[in-house]
């Protein structure tokens, strides 16, 4: 499974960015697809996940106000960002996990939020 993110920038607090990750190669393979960040000096942690099923779940940080989605017409991810704080600052790495919980990765696109 190969995995092309796309979509980081620089944004001032309060706007918002898109983020997409496509997928290719052995996709059926593919239990759930996610999004984590890492910040300078801190681990990466989730932010968001989808499911095969659809079904979906979120860091406390970020509910209300990410959304991640999924076109399976374009084996594409997505994690709509809104009212972004100056802490979401961090590159984010797409996710995915197959049915034997291996983990392929993204290369990692930088989120930076001004205040």
């Amino acid at each position: 499974v190969q995995l092309q993110a796309s979509g980081g920038g620089l944004v001032q607090a309060g706007g918002s960015l898109r983020l997409s990750c496509a997928a290719s190669g052995s996709i059926r393979t593919i239990k759930s697809t996610g999004w984590y960040r890492q910040a300078p000096g801190k681990q990466r942690d989730l932010v968001a996940v989808i499911s095969s099923a659809g079904s979906t779940n979120y860091a406390d940080s970020v509910r209300g106000r990410f959304t991640i989605s999924r076109d399976n017409t374009k084996n594409t991810v997505y994690l709509q960002m809104n009212s972004l704080k100056p802490e979401d600052t961090a590159v984010y790495y797409c996710n995915a996990r197959n049915h034997w919980q291996y983990d392929y990765w993204g290369q990692g696109t930088q989120v930076t939020v001004s205040s």
